[in-house]
């Protein structure tokens, strides 16, 4: 499966985002999704996952902030991202996995490219 992120950009603190995630293929519904990000300097980390089941998990630094959400019909995952801090700048990368399931700690079958998403202060 192909992966295509984008939405990212510049915005100031406290405000929001949506990045999408189209995918190719026509198993989309079966993956598990989700989204990781990587800062400068720091390793990539998990920031939210939806099965293929619909369970969905989110990092703590995010919950109640982010809303990951999946659209089977248009094979695209999304990312709402709200009152944004400094602190969520990074290249965000959307990920899928065949198991149907996003773990935290387990790299995804596939990547995106990523996309770039700066807080301002």
């Amino acid at each position: 499966v192909q992966l295509q992120a984008s939405g990212g950009g510049l915005v100031q603190a406290g405000g929001s985002l949506r990045l999408s995630c189209t995918a190719s293929g026509r198993t989309f519904s079966s993956y598990g999704m989700g989204w990781f990000r990587q800062a400068p300097g720091k390793e990539r980390e998990f920031v939210a996952g939806v099965w293929a089941g619909g369970i969905i998990d989110y990092a703590d630094s995010v919950k109640g902030r982010f809303t990951i959400s999946r659209d089977n019909a248009e094979n695209t995952l999304y990312l709402q991202m709200n009152s944004l801090t400094p602190e969520d700048t990074a290249v965000y990368y959307c990920a899928a996995d065949s198991s149907g399931r996003i773990w935290r700690v387990v790299a995804p079958d596939y990547w995106g490219q990523g996309t770039l998403v700066t807080v301002s202060s």
